[in-house]
């Protein structure tokens, strides 16, 4: 049986490996610990068809140590310490420690995830997880404390290219036919900076050209594509193509486009979680003051998918959809955070003025701190102007309120209390 292009594709060592330079470049983080000849577990977060699996296999490779391997989908916690039991045999006998690699770790439960600790903290496994998920959200703290972070990129034009003549030129299937690769926007296009994505779309057009020689554009490539749209992606066509449509039509306030985005990831079999959490984050980022409400409903989506599922959750998922598509509009708050650390980053640590510090010791009484705060809720209207910000920054705006019908009433509070301050 012959092997998908993209497994027959799938380099074994590093100076093979396409993208990620950060990572596996000269001096880079991964290529110096391989180089050393040891490396500390760590998570590999970033998007499908980045190398994730492959860099994984790459320094299995390169250490000469056994390799282990779970999938978070079929594996249970028996197979985990199975596995565990597995290696410390393997790793007792020998001078070197195996190398546990877990798929999709996101997907692990919290038991599933307890019962890895004890064998990575002792160092009887290297643990290397992949996720496509943020890991702050679905790997446990302790377990996340235990493992380093790299994050993954999605792959540049160059990269893509250069991966499509390595396959026209270096494939043993390939290589029999006479291929002409002539146009490759859509194919780039669709392939979204996913490596396997774009290598099995190559293999879709080479194999359903019947002619001697096969000649690929962008015309070709569509085609194919629109003849049988999801051969090359298991987990749903333009994932995160979709996903960005899908937040941008709640931004631009159209729900009848917000609910045809989410009906393509629920007939796609996105993760509902996956949903929900990137709800959350646009009741924050894009609705905001202008209805804090939003935020409140948004949570009540995420709390009822995780209890209830599919597909009964695709109603409040729908509900919440709506509701913020509907939405007044305000990025105040995204706005000002962003600003806030521009300036953290600007101006370093500035000194707290002495009157905001607290003051639980004698000394630190006698040195002023605390000297000269106003309690505000001593005056009327609970408010009472004094300096909050450190000297070098008495007259750095920050936070510009946006004139929603809601954030207004909060904008005028500000110009009733501070005056001139908050004037635009």
């Amino acid at each position: 049986m012959v092997k998908p292009l993209a497994e027959r594709l799938r380099p074994k060592v590093l100076d093979d490996y396409i993208g990620q330079k950060h990572l596996v470049g000269k001096n880079a983080v991964l290529r110096n610990m391989l180089e050393a000849g040891r490396v500390t577990s760590f998570i590999l977060w970033g998007p499908p068809g980045v190398g994730k699996t492959t860099l994984a296999l790459i320094v299995a490779n390169h250490l000469k140590v056994p390799f282990y391997t779970l999938s978070a989908v079929t594996s249970g916690v028996k197979d985990v310490r199975d596995v565990i039991d597995k290696a410390k045999n393997a790793g007792f006998f020998n001078n070197f420690t195996p190398i546990l690699f877990i798929d999709e770790i996101h997907r692990f439960s919290k038991s599933q995830q307890d019962s890895l600790l004890a064998a990575v903290e002792k160092g009887i496994v290297t643990l290397i997880g992949a996720t496509t998920e943020n890991p702050s959200f679905e790997v446990i703290r302790p377990l996340l404390s235990r493992c380093q972070l790299y994050v993954l990129k999605p792959l540049e034009k160059e990269d893509l290219l250069g991966l499509l003549q390595r396959a026209l030129r270096e494939d043993v299937e390939l290589k029999k036919k006479n291929i002409e690769l002539k146009e490759t926007n859509a194919i780039l296009r669709y392939s979204g900076g996913d490596a396997r994505k774009l290598l099995n779309i190559l293999e879709l057009v080479v194999d359903s050209v019947n002619s001697e020689k096969i000649e690929i554009t962008d015309e070709t490539v569509v085609g194919c594509l629109q003849q049988n749209p999801l051969a090359y992606d298991k987990d749903g066509e333009m994932h995160y193509d979709i996903i960005s449509a899908f937040i941008k039509s709640i931004r631009g306030s159209d729900p009848d486009a917000a609910l045809y985005w989410l009906a393509r990831m629920i007939e796609g079999g996105e993760d509902p979680k996956f949903i929900a959490r990137r709800l959350v984050i646009s009741a924050s980022e894009d609705i905001g003051l202008a209805n804090p409400n939003a935020l409140l409903l948004a949570n009540a989506a995420f709390d009822a998918v995780n209890k209830i599922g599919w597909p009964e959750g695709g109603i409040p998922l729908a509900e919440a959809t709506v509701y913020l598509a509907t939405s007044p509009k305000s990025n105040s708050a995204y706005n000002g955070i962003n600003h806030a650390l521009e300036v953290v980053a600007r101006t370093g640590n500035l000194p707290v003025p002495l009157h905001l510090r607290n003051a639980p010791t004698k000394l630190m009484a006698d040195l002023g701190y605390s000297d000269g705060y106003k309690y505000s809720h001593d005056y009327p209207e609970h408010f009472v102007e004094q300096q909050f910000l450190p000297d070098e920054l008495v007259n750095e705006r920050i936070w510009h309120g946006q004139h929603s019908p809601n954030e207004e009433k909060l904008y005028q509070r500000m110009l009733k209390c501070w005056g001139n301050r908050f004037k635009e």
